[in-house]
């Protein structure tokens, strides 16, 4: 198993980025508050990491922290969520904000997330409510910076994190101003889905 991976940032687009470790590049897919705190292009990324092997492929998950992790392998022991949809439930939600949901019944927050219905909501705060309690805090390795990138990647994220199209692009177009970054449109536009 691949715990944990220090190396060179080559590429970001969410939901992937591949890290140069010793001249081995590795494809990795990171929920967002990951890529929120990653690097810029060229710089040093520490991530903690959790390998899925299916008898179709080995993915590859990057958390910047372990807290995250932990709540990674959580999410995908809950009956009816994958690998997948516990990105997709990262990516949308902190793990602090998560902690509060399931601690206060708050399935109608998690509904609001891309992919998760009622049914599973209450799943989730039911199977999660005693394992949230070994989270651990610790505070992401990276630094956060970010590159210009195009309302067309943050389009296309929000797509690969179980968004249809036209909502993904209703979405960033709503929240689009001239000096953000992907990242930054992928942040508030999850944000401005989660108001609607």
């Amino acid at each position: 198993m691949i715990g944990f991976l220090r190396g060179t940032l080559l590429k970001k687009q969410p939901p992937q980025l591949i890290l140069e470790v010793n001249g081995i590049g590795y494809e990795i897919e990171a929920p967002m508050t990951t890529f929120y705190v990653l690097p810029d292009i060229g710089n040093t990324v520490e991530l903690f990491t959790h390998l899925v092997v299916r008898d179709d492929a080995h993915l590859l998950f990057g958390f910047a922290t372990e807290g995250e992790r932990y709540l990674f392998r959580s999410l995908i022991k809950v009956n009816g969520v994958g690998a997948k949809m516990a990105v997709t439930i990262l990516s949308g939600i902190g793990a602090d904000e998560f902690s509060l949901c399931v601690q206060n019944n708050n399935a109608e927050r998690l509904t609001k997330l891309p992919g998760v219905g009622k049914k599973t909501a209450e799943r989730l705060i039911i199977e999660m409510r005693d394992r949230l309690d070994n989270l651990p805090k610790t505070v992401p390795q990276t630094d956060n910076a970010s590159s210009p990138n195009t309302a067309d990647e943050a389009i296309s994220a929000l797509v690969s994190l179980g968004f249809k199209p036209s909502e993904a692009s209703k979405h960033v177009l709503a929240i689009e101003k001239a000096d953000m970054t992907s990242e930054d449109l992928i942040r508030e536009a999850l944000k401005h889905s989660v108001k609607k």
